[in-house]
């Protein structure tokens, strides 16, 4: 039987080449890779999967074209009021990470009602991070362990509390899909120790099926944490 990683998060990239490779509009990428995520969602709630986060919109994304950011953040807006009833009846749990002071308005309070409305869920814990960046999160850790206990040793303990993602174990899994071979400042604390499966399959196209590819390549994978490996 197959071991089914506790926690995957997914830096879901190629949605513009996928538009671009087809003469569409980048635009339509996205959309195709929101129908692309529901998939996803569903699967790994229905494979047992407890915490699924994903990299929906980072710091460095604010620099696209204006019409392309604009574009996005209403995409969100949309597929969230859209899907949270059908998630909350599924018993998920939705969670956003990131900093909140620059998405508008209208987003902030569908967030906070999506938040809200499935915070005693216990099913699938979903987060998504949007405005959101490895450094960010660690930077603005540190400023509220300084703010809060001034006089108190940071302890890698300590500093883990006070992350975005408090609560949340850190993942055994990180698919990255479009055949980049990096981590675009995701998750870089809670990455320590994660197993990193780089696919060269455009987000759009990334199926069920390829979840359970890399969930296989999961498996024969030999987590050590350090330690001197047992087959050797």
């Amino acid at each position: 039987m197959k071991q089914i990683p506790q926690h995957i998060a997914i830096i879901m990239d190629g949605n513009g080449r996928w538009a671009k490779k087809r003469f569409l509009p980048r635009v339509a990428g996205h959309v195709k890779g929101v129908n692309a995520l529901k998939k996803i969602v569903t699967h790994c709630n229905d494979l047992g999967v407890k915490y699924l986060t994903v990299f929906a919109f980072g710091r460095e994304n604010w620099n696209r074209p204006q019409d392309e950011v604009s574009f996005l953040m209403r995409l969100i807006l949309k597929r969230l009021n859209k899907e949270l009833d059908e998630l909350h009846s599924k018993n998920a749990q939705i969670k956003f990470i990131g900093d909140r002071s620059r998405i508008n308005s209208e987003l902030l309070a569908s967030v906070l009602a999506a938040e809200d409305k499935t915070r005693q869920n216990t099913g699938l814990n979903f987060s998504i991070c949007l405005d959101y960046s490895g450094q960010y999160d660690i930077v603005q850790a540190v400023n509220r362990i300084i703010a809060e206990n001034p006089e108190t040793p940071v302890t890698e303990e300590i500093l883990s509390q006070y992350l975005l993602t408090d609560g949340i174990p850190n993942p055994e899994l990180v698919i990255r899909t479009s055949g980049e071979s990096r981590i675009s400042n995701f998750m870089l604390w809670q990455l320590a120790y994660s197993e990193l499966y780089f696919t060269n399959i455009y987000w759009p196209d990334f199926s069920p099926a390829e979840l359970e590819g890399a969930i296989e390549w999961y498996n024969n994978r030999e987590r050590r944490f350090g330690k001197i490996s047992e087959q050797i």
